[in-house]
């Protein structure tokens, strides 16, 4: 992280620092908020919002509040630290299916791979996972052979049969299997 100038810590429920941030609109210089939520493959927003955050005053300042304190989510930040900690493996299926059924929903890691995994079963082309993914076709295409590899890899791996000592293929991955069922129940629900 870069900084530009030494930072004063902040106060609990302080929010003079908005004052002195660079993506603050003012009159010669009107800033677009929606500029900081592009899309994954959207990468001159991208390059253009981490530009103008490299050159803020208060960059720490705006990290610290975005990942400390308050109540967010119905819960307390002692109550989402395991939330934060598992984050890149959360699976909630509702948001998977969401998203194979056309909806735009922002998807964890593992929830993205869930998709893939969902999509290569059901036979789904390549250029459709790209448009649901907000991909390339190229990196659709890529995703499809990790999957195709993996399913391969894990059907040729022995599983031990429970009580016996024996070993058998497994005919696909447990994950895939559950990616095609909806759960009873999401463990996390959606805060984050």
């Amino acid at each position: 992280m870069h900084h530009t100038k030494n930072e004063t810590p902040r106060t609990l429920g302080d929010l003079t620092w908005h004052d002195d941030a660079a993506c603050r609109s003012t009159a010669p210089q009107q800033v677009d908020p929606d500029d900081f939520f592009p899309e994954p493959d959207e990468m001159d927003r991208i390059r253009a919002a981490k530009a103008l955050c490299e050159q803020c005053p208060v960059l720490n300042t705006c990290l610290d509040a975005a990942l400390e304190n308050g109540i967010r989510g119905g819960m307390t930040e002692e109550e989402r630290a395991p939330l934060h900690r598992n984050f890149r493996r959360r699976l909630s299926y509702a948001r998977v299916n969401a998203v194979l059924a056309g909806h735009d929903v922002h998807l964890t890691h593992a929830e993205r791979d869930a998709v893939v995994c969902a999509a290569y079963l059901d036979g789904i082309p390549a250029e459709q996972l790209a448009r649901i993914l907000k991909i390339t076709k190229e990196h659709a295409q890529k995703r499809y052979r990790e999957t195709r590899r993996q399913i391969r890899d894990r059907a040729a791996a022995p599983k031990e049969k429970a009580g016996n000592g024996e070993k058998t293929p497994t005919s696909e991955p447990a994950v895939l299997k559950a990616s095609r069922t909806k759960p009873s129940r999401d463990d996390l629900g959606t805060a984050a």
